[in-house]
């Protein structure tokens, strides 16, 4: 099991519909991300800074931010492309994060 964590930026204003929209998230994505090997994946959001924090476990080394070559994963990124900072490609511009500290 590996932990994966990485921020994104959300846009001004769009905290409410980033999180109307996960609590919608598609079926086909939690199913990929499962079959994946992706878990426990959670999502945090900083108001002061508009700043996303997510931290992920991982059965393999393929993280969330690996899968821009499935569909499913493009029709989302286009789908979050208006609330979030993208890249061209509209995959959310990603900082992954070194872990410092874990308490089990």
């Amino acid at each position: 099991m590996k932990r994966f964590a990485f921020k994104m930026q959300l846009k001004e204003g769009y905290a409410a519909e980033y999180r109307k929209r996960h609590d919608e998230i598609w079926p086909e994505i939690k199913e990929l991300l499962r079959s994946s090997g992706i878990y426990d994946y959670s999502i945090f959001f900083d108001e002061s800074s508009n700043t996303l924090f997510a931290v992920q476990k991982q059965e393999g080394n393929i993280s969330s931010q690996d899968m821009g070559s499935h569909i499913i994963i493009e029709k989302w990124w286009a789908y979050m492309a208006d609330i979030m900072v993208v890249n061209p490609d509209n995959s959310p511009v990603m900082s992954a994060l070194d872990e410092v500290f874990y308490l089990e």
